[in-house]
């Protein structure tokens, strides 16, 4: 393998790594020697210099890493900042957990359980896409049947559904909490 190869090879895994890989860990996943791995290694850090790439290679934590210049740092902050989405409301925490549980659930059944209106609750749950349409109940005027996404999954940190906590053992604790008892 060319040395230019090599060096890319070497490029690659430090990248996809994204830690300090040290030199025997990259010599084993490129199948090069430890005299060839290091060679490459000091190819791409002159190379990243010499042309003044975004990147530079350092030594760190008994490895070799990746970075990102430091002149450019406060645009990479700018970009990696957190988009602020507003955290939900507690009609739409509430709005959410009868869905969760009791889907798939109409927006009257919801509103049965609420008490109040649910519309512009479930029009914010729809676009932050935690919930969508399942289906249309067999009932007059086919009202929609809601349920929650994968996203809703996903920022819960859940495999499925099955994996929520049951709603009895929740009333339980908190009525075992109560001063009452």
């Amino acid at each position: 393998m060319r040395l230019e190869s090599v060096t890319s090879l070497i490029e690659a895994l430090l990248f996809a790594a994204g830690r300090p890989v040290s030199l025997a860990e990259l010599a084993a996943a490129a199948d090069l020697s430890r005299e060839d791995t290091q060679l490459a290694v000091e190819e791409l850090r002159q190379s990243l210099a010499r042309e003044e790439r975004g990147l530079v290679l350092r030594e760190v934590a008994g490895g070799v890493q990746l970075f990102a210049r430091p002149e450019f740092h406060p645009y990479i902050r700018r970009l990696l900042q957190p988009v602020d989405k507003p955290r939900l409301s507690q009609p739409a925490l509430e709005t959410l957990a009868i869905i969760a549980y009791r889907q798939p659930i109409t927006r009257q059944e919801i509103e049965a359980v609420r008490g109040v209106r649910v519309d512009q609750v479930l029009f914010t749950l729809e676009e932050r896409g935690l919930i969508t349409e399942v289906g249309r109940k067999e009932a007059p005027g086919r009202p929609i049947l809601f349920g929650t996404t994968q996203t809703f999954l996903r920022l819960l940190g859940l495999k499925s559904l099955d994996e929520l906590p049951s709603f009895e053992a929740k009333v339980t604790a908190k009525e075992e909490q109560s001063p009452d008892h």
